[in-house]
């Protein structure tokens, strides 16, 4: 028997199969459970074009501000360690050497 799957809103493992869609009994989200909703792939990509992964890291393009912080983020701030955001092909999370917790968007970053 395999290991049932975790719900991709709220993380239980308590759902089931129904028809086509796979149902949280806990939050009542539904997906579908085909394999085809296993084989999308999110394509996020820097301002040049570029493919980025988990751990890349990348370089900002132009002087931001950022919210809550007085220090903003320079021109060639080095940003390591990158996490995608799931579902948002154009934020990426990571920490730069003076601000931690950044949510930055792609179109202000290039691959290192």
């Amino acid at each position: 028997m395999t290991a049932p799957l975790s719900c991709p809103q709220c993380t239980l493992t308590n759902t089931y199969q129904d028809g086509a869609n796979f149902v949280c009994a806990d939050c009542g989200f539904e997906w579908p459970a085909g394999p085809e909703a296993a084989d999308t792939v999110q394509v996020v990509r820097d301002s040049n074009g570029n493919l980025l992964a988990d751990g890349d890291t990348v370089v900002v393009i132009k002087d931001l501000k950022v919210k809550g912080s007085s220090i903003p983020l320079k021109q060639g701030t080095v940003i390591k360690h990158i996490r995608l955001v799931d579902g948002d092909a154009e934020h990426i999370e990571g920490h730069s050497d003076k601000i931690k917790g950044l949510v930055l968007k792609t179109c202000f970053l290039r691959k290192a």
